[in-house]
Order: C-alpha cells, then sequence, then structure tokens
C-alpha cells in the first residue's frame, strides 16, 4: 500500500540470456508478470526478425483453433476453460501439437463433409417421396362418349390424325414456396398454355440439409406435349433451380419407386446416426484437447513475439535484453532467471544500467484502489515518481459527490446495491455477465460503496430522507415559550397565517441542534434562504481547503525531485496568494459564524461586501468592521499577495538561467582542475550506485544528460508565464467553480421535494379508509420508486459525478499533478479481472 502515495522504484534492467535457455527464461518471467521488455530492433521489420517463422506457426495454430472452435459451437457445445495454470509448451512440443490439431481438424472436415453430403441426399429422397406420395393425377386419354365439345373428349386426336404420334411426357419436382407462383406463371406464358401443371403443399416440413431449419416445399406435376415444350419446361425449372424427379406414368410403378425411396431413407437415417455418432467423438475429443493448446499456444507465441524484441550479440551465443522492473522485483526476476537457465549449465543474467529516458510508472492496486486510481488514470498516468492523487481521493471523491447527492433516503439505496455487488463479486455468473453497463457499474463497487455512504452522511447533516426531515433529536426551538412570552391570541392567530420565532426572546432558541440541520426548519418559509446561505458559505470553504491541500502536495514533489527553489519561488507564493486572499475569505465565514449572535444578527456586516472592498481598497461606512484592524489587515494581505505575482512569473527563469550561466563555466574550466573534480567523483562511495540519470526537471529540455542540450530562456519565460497566468486566474476561476456544490446541493433537494410532492403527497391524500388508500398505494409507491431510481439515482447521480470528477481533475490535480507519464506494462500471461 505504500506504493500508493508514490509510484514505485523502477529500474532498467540488461538480460543477458542465454540462446537455449532464453525460450525457458522469458516464459518464467511472463509466468511473473514483472517486467515490460523494451524493443530493441525497432529499426528491423517484422518480417525480419529472428523468430519469425515461430510466429508464423503459432498463427497457423491460432486458425485451425479457430475453426475447431467454431465446429464445437456450430454443435451447441462449449469449452470449459483449463484446469490449474499451464505453463508455455516446450519448442519441441509445437510439431506434435501441429500434428495432432490438423489431424483433428481433417477428421472434422471429412465427418462434416459426409455429414452434408448424407443430409443432402437424404433431403433429395425424402423431396421425391413427398413427389410422389403427393395426390396429383395427371390427366390420360379418354374415349369418345359425347359430342365434339363434351369435357370428356380426349384431348389427343385419335390415333389415325396428324398428331398420331404425340405422347404425354411428365416433369415433377419440388420447388420453394415463395416461387411457386412465379415459376406457375411463367410455365403458361412461355408454354402458351400447352401444358397442364398441378402445385402442392408438402404436408409436413422437410429439415434443410444447410441450416438443419424446418422448412415448406411445394411440389409439382406438370403434364405436357411435344419435345419443345418439353426442354422449355426443363431449361425454366433449372433456372428456378427446382428439384426435378423421374416420375412414372404407371400408378404402380410409382408406388413401387415410392416404397424404395423410403427403404432408402431408413438406410440413409441409420448411416447418418453413425456419422453424428462419430463427430460426437472428434467433437468430445476436441473439447478436452483445445482449451489447454489455446492456452499454450498463446503463450508460446507471446513468447517469441517477446524475444523478437532482444538483440543478438556478436558470437550469437546470447541475446540481449532490456526489461523496466520494479526495484523490489529484482532478486525475484534473478531468480527467475537462474530458473529458467538451470537445465544448460549458464545462468542468465540481470544487472541495472543507467538511463536516459523517463521510466513508466508502476502503481500497484487492489479490488478496492483501483477504481479510484482508475479516476486519476483518466486524466493522466503520473510522471516517474509524481506524488500520487489516488489515496486522497479515496475520501475527497466520495465527499464531494455527497456534497452535492445528501441524502439519508438515497445514499441508502446505493449504498445497498454496492454492497450486493462486493458481496457477490466472486460469483462467477456476475463476472461473466457480458452487459457493458453492469460491467462499468461493478468495476467501481467501491467506489459506489463510498459514494453511499458518504451520501448518507450528508443526508443526516442536511436532515433529508427522501426530501422529508427526520427528528432524531429533540428540536433546539420552542414554539411554547414563544407563545407564551409573546402573547399569541386566537383573533392573532387567524389573522396570521405565517408566525416568527424570534431567538432573542429567552427560552425560544435552547440550542443548536446536536447534529445536522434542525427538522424545524423543513417547516420555515425561509427554509430555501437559509439552506443557501449555509451551503454557498460550505462550498467556498470546501473549495479552498481542497485547492490549499493541492498546492501543498506540490512540496512533496519538489523536495522529492531535488527541486528546492521551487518550495521558496512557486509552492511559497501560491500558498500565500491563495490562502492570502480566498483563506481569508474562508476566515470571515468562520469568523462571523463564531462571533455574530441572533441579537445582533440583524446590524450584522456583509463580508461580500468587505470582499470586493478589500481588493478596492475602501470602505463602506454602513459596513461595519468584524474586528479591530481588518482594515490593515485587507491591505496586508492585498499587497502580499499582488507581491507574489512577480516572483511567481519570474522567480524560477532568472534561477534557472543562473545556474545555467554557472555550470557553463565550471565546464570552460582548466583541464587538471576538472581531472581533480572527476577523481574525487570516481572516489565518492556514491559513484557505483546504478541511479537512474533520468531527470524530472521540467525546464530542462532535450535528452537528460545530454551535455550539448540547448538552453533556450524565452522558452523557459514562456512557460513559466503560463503557469503563472493559470494560477492566478484559477484561483478565481476555481474557486468559483466549487459553488457547483452548492447548486447541485440545492438543485437535488428541490428536485426530490417537488417529485414526493407531485406523487407521494397526492397518492396519501387520495383515500381516507384504509381498502381503498391500500389499492391506490400500490400504483402509486410502484411510480414513486421508478421515477427516485430513473431520475434522482441515476440522473442526479450521474450529474453529481461529473461534476466532482470535474473538481478533482481542475480544480484540484493540477495544482500539483502534470500526468505526462506511461504506465508500465509487464509481460504476463495472466489477465486481470477485478
Amino acid at each position: 500500500m505504500g506504493s500508493m502515495f508514490r509510484s514505485e522504484e523502477v529500474a532498467l534492467v540488461q538480460l543477458l540470456l542465454p540462446t537455449g535457455s532464453a525460450y525457458n527464461c522469458v516464459s518464467q518471467l511472463g509466468e511473473l508478470g514483472l517486467v515490460e521488455f523494451r524493443d530493441l530492433n525497432e529499426s528491423v521489420s517484422a518480417f525480419q526478425r529472428r523468430f519469425v517463422v515461430d510466429v508464423r506457426r503459432c498463427e497457423e495454430l491460432e486458425k485451425t483453433f479457430t475453426f475447431l472452435r467454431e465446429e464445437v459451437q456450430r454443435a451447441g457445445l462449449t469449452l470449459a476453460p483449463p484446469e490449474g495454470t499451464l505453463p508455455a509448451p516446450p519448442p519441441r512440443d509445437l510439431l506434435r501439437i501441429q500434428e495432432e490439431t490438423d489431424r483433428l481438424a481433417q477428421e472434422l472436415r471429412d465427418v462434416r463433409g459426409n455429414q452434408q453430403a448424407l443430409r443432402a441426399q437424404l433431403h433429395q429422397l425424402r423431396l421425391h417421396s413427398a413427389v410422389l406420395g403427393q395426390s396429383h393425377s395427371p390427366p390420360v386419354a379418354a374415349d369418345h362418349t359425347e359430342g365434339p365439345f363434351s369435357e370428356t373428349t380426349p384431348l389427343l386426336p385419335g390415333t389415325r390424325g396428324p398428331h398420331s404420334d404425340l405422347k404425354v411426357n411428365f416433369v415433377a419436382g419440388a420447388v420453394e414456396p415463395y416461387k411457386a407462383a412465379a415459376l406457375e406463371r411463367l410455365l403458361w406464358r412461355a408454354c402458351r398454355g400447352f401444358l397442364i401443371a398441378s402445385f402442392r403443399e408438402t404436408e409436413g416440413q422437410l429439415e434443410d440439409p444447410v441450416t438443419g431449419e424446418p422448412a415448406t416445399w411445394m411440389t409439382f406435376v406438370i403434364s405436357y406435349w411435344g419435345e419443345q415444350i418439353g426442354q422449355k419446361i426443363r431449361k425454366i425449372t433449372d433456372c428456378f433451380h427446382c428439384h426435378v424427379f423421374p416420375y412414372l406414368e404407371q400408378e404402380e410403378a410409382r408406388f413401387r419407386t415410392l416404397q424404395q425411396l423410403q427403404q432408402q431413407s431408413q438406410e440413409l437415417q441409420e448411416v447418418l446416426g453413425e456419422t453424428d455418432r462419430f463427430l460426437s467423438q472428434v467433437l468430445g475429443r476436441v473439447q478436452q484437447l483445445l482449451p489447454p493448446w489455446q492456452v499454450q499456444i498463446h503463450k508460446m507465441k507471446a513468447v517469441y513475439l517477446t524475444l523478437n524484441q532482444c538483440s543478438v550479440n556478436t558470437t550469437h551465443k546470447c541475446l540481449i535484453a532490456e526489461v523496466w522492473c520494479a526495484a523490489r522485483d529484482l532478486p525475484t526476476v534473478q531468480q527467475a532467471l537462474q530458473s529458467g537457465s538451470s537445465e544448460e549449465g549458464v545462468s542468465a543474467v540481470a544487472h541495472r544500467i543507467p538511463c536516459q529516458d523517463m521510466p513508466p510508472t508502476l502503481i500497484r492496486t487492489n479490488r478496492f484502489t483501483s477504481s479510484f486510481q482508475g479516476i486519476v488514470d483518466a486524466y493522466g498516468v503520473g510522471r516517474y515518481r509524481e506524488v500520487n492523487p489516488a489515496p486522497y481521493t479515496i475520501i475527497t471523491f466520495p465527499f464531494l459527490f455527497a456534497v452535492m447527492f445528501g441524502d439519508v433516503g438515497h445514499g441508502l439505496l446505493m449504498f445497498l446495491f454496492a454492497l450486493a455487488m462486493v458481496l457477490t463479486e466472486n460469483r462467477p455468473a456476475v463476472k461473466a455477465a457480458q452487459n457493458e453497463i453492469w460491467q462499468t457499474f461493478f468495476g467501481g463497487r467501491y467506489l459506489l460503496l463510498l459514494m453511499g455512504l458518504f451520501s448518507v452522511y450528508t443526508g443526516f447533516i442536511y436532515n433529508e430522507c427522501f426530501s422529508r426531515a427526520t427528528t432524531i433529536f429533540p428540536s433546539g426551538w420552542s414554539v411554547a415559550a414563544m407563545a407564551n412570552q409573546s402573547g399569541w391570541s386566537d383573533e392573532y392567530l387567524s389573522q396570521h397565517s405565517m408566525l416568527t420565532l424570534n431567538p432573542n426572546i429567552t427560552g425560544v432558541f435552547l440550542g443548536p441542534y446536536p447534529f445536522g440541520i434542525d427538522p424545524i426548519w423543513s417547516l420555515a418559509t425561509n427554509h430555501l434562504s437559509f439552506l443557501n446561505s449555509f451551503k454557498m458559505k460550505m462550498s467556498v470553504i470546501l473549495g479552498v481547503t481542497h485547492m490549499a491541500f493541492g498546492v501543498f502536495l506540490s512540496i512533496f514533489n519538489h523536495v522529492h525531485f531535488g527541486q528546492a527553489h521551487r518550495l521558496l519561488l512557486e509552492t511559497l507564493p501560491e500558498l500565500i496568494f491563495l490562502l492570502g486572499l480566498f483563506g481569508y475569505l474562508v476566515f470571515l465565514i468562520v469568523y462571523k459564524w463564531v462571533n455574530v449572535s441572533a441579537a445582533s444578527a440583524s446590524s450584522a456586516p456583509s463580508i461580500l461586501i468587505h470582499f470586493i472592498n478589500m481588493f478596492l481598497f475602501s470602505q463602506n461606512p454602513t459596513n461595519h468592521l468584524l474586528f479591530h484592524g481588518q482594515e490593515v489587515v485587507q491591505y496586508v494581505l492585498v499587497v502580499l499577495a499582488l507581491a507574489t505575482v512577480p516572483i511567481l512569473l519570474l522567480g524560477t527563469p532568472l534561477y534557472l538561467l543562473r545556474q545555467h550561466r554557472h555550470r557553463r563555466n565550471t565546464q570552460r574550466r582548466p583541464a587538471g582542475q576538472q581531472d581533480e573534480d572527476t577523481d574525487k567523483l570516481l572516489a565518492s562511495p556514491d559513484a557505483s550506485t546504478l541511479e537512474n540519470s533520468w531527470s524530472p526537471d521540467e525546464e530542462k529540455a532535450g535528452s537528460p544528460g545530454d551535455e550539448e542540450t540547448e538552453f533556450v530562456p524565452s522558452e523557459i519565460f514562456m512557460h513559466q508565464a503560463i503557469h503563472t497566468i493559470e494560477f492566478c486566474l484559477g484561483c478565481i476561476s476555481n474557486t468559483a467553480s466549487y459553488l457547483r456544490l452548492w447548486a447541485l446541493s440545492l438543485a437535488h433537494a428541490q428536485l426530490s421535494e417537488v417529485l414526493w410532492a407531485m406523487v407521494m403527497r397526492i397518492g396519501l391524500g387520495m383515500g381516507r379508509e384504509i381498502g381503498v388508500a391500500a389499492v391506490v398505494l400500490v400504483p402509486v409507491f410502484a411510480a414513486f420508486a421508478v421515477l427516485t431510481v430513473a431520475i434522482l439515482l441515476v440522473m442526479e447521480g450521474l450529474s453529481a459525478f461529473l461534476h466532482a470528477l470535474r473538481l478533482h481533475w481542475v480544480e484540484f490535480q493540477n495544482k500539483f499533478y502534470s500526468g505526462t507519464g506511461y504506465k508500465l506494462s509487464p509481460f504476463t500471461f495472466t489477465v486481470d479481472s477485478d
């Protein structure tokens, strides 16, 4: 937990890995997840690196794994996660896994192909049976029994006519239902009516061989005369992709064919059942072998990609890697390297080296602190060894949210919702939920827990529970004493609907409420004016305190980075400017609260007028002083605040310019004197320490450690001028920005009051009888609950969350936090799951 206040010390470590054991060493480091590898081959393309062939083989295996996984999902099966922790397989196992994977994939392809062919054949047999089994009655020639125009007149003339050689032919098949009408219409138009077509829908649905879904088909039988008509019919049915089957003229022959088709269908179903059973066996082997193979090949690919970032020494016997690693993890890394290289007989070596780049930032978090650290990192990852705002955000963020969201009932609902997520956080079903909104809430469950808890606390201070005041302690105001000593008669009470309680009368005001706001204020007509004054002053006090704490935290940055000049030239003037003006405003507020009594409240001076006159160097005769010597104090504070501006503007640039000239003069000293200084430096006990040569000074441009870095005074002055203007104007605007605490708190209270008055109060007044009230209150309370959750908890909660986020990012963190760093991204095989 100590690293939460400041990022851990990170060292640049050079690893010398023997070629034979480099794979095992990197695999061990991946299991630990403690080091971040630097790419030493940035100038080399990805296709020219040493282990590109092995990476391609792993990628080919991953493609095969994807095919196997899709086949398992197609069968409606699931892949169970592998049990335990599987290490990266040895390189020699890659060929074995590849051979077994290819064999399984080929078996699946063959079985799937045979299954598809059998299903297609069975589908054709069932369609053919459906065509023959439908009651199509093809027309046949009949004898002349009546006149030439009788319905029984044969379609073809007698055998002695010119068309005696024509014969009735048939085309039978099946087509999709949505094509049947178009097919029938086109046949009639193309053949000019020289055919008779019969379309019927199949009695049952047939399974589609591709999708497996049941589908309805239309069977048809077409009788025609003439070869040309037959060719047209066959071409049209081919265009519509119809399934055409032989159709015999004799009914007995069709019946025998139907029996043969049914027998063949039964035989095909038996063969298809055996194929399905064999497919299930193959899929069972895939379910057993695929999950561990996926994990192992994923790790193997990661190891080879990491090895591609290493360089090779001139003898090709050793790989050289550079990693970022926490200083306290170096013994663990060294032990892992020895374990990985023990089989080769030559141990891998790890040693720290100086670096000129800014190291990455490493802040270890847990389930509780990760959400608060995420709020800070969303603004920007802190610079290396910079003060981390997250530990303070754990308290300040929920508290500022609660100031805007203060309500016992609403805070309790939020707290219980977060508590339920915390208590069920280890359940697999809760972690595996894929809903993005749920994942967002679940990731910030501890943040919601504290936000709800602090909202309950501020709700007790505001004395609001679903906009209703609660009487936990006796009120500090006595109406009876006021009535007894004021002589309120019945006539007076009938003429005055509003009564005033005078605290100056003995016994009326008994003392302040023990905790929070007195519940009698909820009955007062000046309730809103009282809360306006209270919450506005409270917002200013909280805002100035929050900003002053941010400036105070910058002291730890300057001390840690050895920037003592910034303490005197920046932090001290900033504190004088902020506290001299706005800290004095807070003092006036507290002083007036403490010293002005109810008896003198009517003649109490205005703090706002005093503050305005402070900057104008004037005095309002009608506005009395709060204490003796107030004018002198105000003048001194304004002069001090104005005097700090040129110090902020010119102090640091002039100091750095002087330091630069001093270093330049030092470099021009005689060579002999420089050699003496060098000998003293080498003889010092700190010369052997391997501390990073990176410097955090913002003023030093270019690469740290470069002696020829150009010093540009204009850039230093410009940077400091921007910082000075931003801070001075920011003190005014940021203080005003904290008034959002007052505005949103009042908005939340008033919205809650409106919801109660428009829903619950109307519902409670609808029915006086017990039965009627029970029936009415059920939908009324349901509507009140839904609106409370949707509007007051979700919408108002999100609004207060965003405003609290802005107060931390803009008003608090910019006083000491730069957020210009980058995270340490260790090479690891594990996946974080909060």
